[in-house]
């Protein structure tokens, strides 16, 4: 798999929603489980969820279930984040990154990451 890009970060309000696009160069998209972690500022970079890379299952940490959904279109080569009802302490750098296995959430068994794309969500 080559090259990931992600697109969609900005400033939003709190109560607001963003949606982010992670999309990968070259091919066989759809044989890797991706995944979108985040960095908020002094902090250490965190799991947020994962999408498994035959049957899209779905995994979310506990601070994002039921606001934030993942999911794949594998003929564009491209994941999303739905991200609603965001909080101030969702702000971050977000990061989409692939792994060879069929999902994980533990970013050290994801092998390929974006540059990163900034959420800042306002009080």
């Amino acid at each position: 798999q080559g090259q990931l890009v992600e697109s969609g970060g900005g400033l939003v309000q709190a109560g607001g929603s963003l949606r982010l696009s992670c999309t990968a160069s070259g091919r066989s998209f759809s044989n890797y489980g991706m995944g979108w972690f985040r960095q908020p500022p002094g902090k250490e970079r965190e799991f947020v969820a994962s999408i498994s890379r035959y049957d899209s299952t779905t995994y979310y940490s506990e601070s994002v279930k039921g606001r934030f959904t993942i999911s794949r279109e594998n003929a564009k080569n491209t994941v999303y984040l739905q991200m609603n009802s965001l909080k101030p302490e969702d702000t971050a750098v977000y990061y989409c990154a692939a792994t060879a296995l069929n999902a994980a959430t533990r970013a050290d068994l994801y092998n390929n990451w974006g540059q990163g794309t900034q959420v800042i969500v306002s009080s």
